[in-house]
């Protein structure tokens, strides 16, 4: 069980949300999701990462037990790359881990 926070933006949308210009969300192929009913979202982290084919997962902030929100996308255009990363707060910046 998941809730979609974030899926197909407009590139309006992903400048106001302080999106990255090369943003998969722009293209339809990544979501924001958080897991409810009783399932974590590192429990939702770790079921993508060992079981299913991506092209990035991403342990979005909180932290270093449970993520504030999981980022995963998929592309068909070129071969998924499976990279997994980890967004850290910074002052005034994001950095990936």
């Amino acid at each position: 069980p998941i809730r979609i926070n974030s899926f197909f933006r407009c590139s309006a949308l992903n400048v106001a949300v302080g999106g990255s210009g090369s943003s998969q969300h722009c293209k339809g192929e990544a979501i924001d999701m958080d897991a409810t009913k009783g399932v974590t979202n590192a429990q939702l982290f770790n079921y993508i990462k060992d079981n299913l084919e991506f092209d990035q997962l991403i342990w979005e902030y909180g932290t270093d037990k449970e993520p504030d929100w999981v980022h995963v996308s998929f592309t068909d255009r070129k071969a998924n790359r499976g990279v997994i990363l980890k967004a850290v707060k910074g002052k005034g910046y994001i950095h990936y881990n």
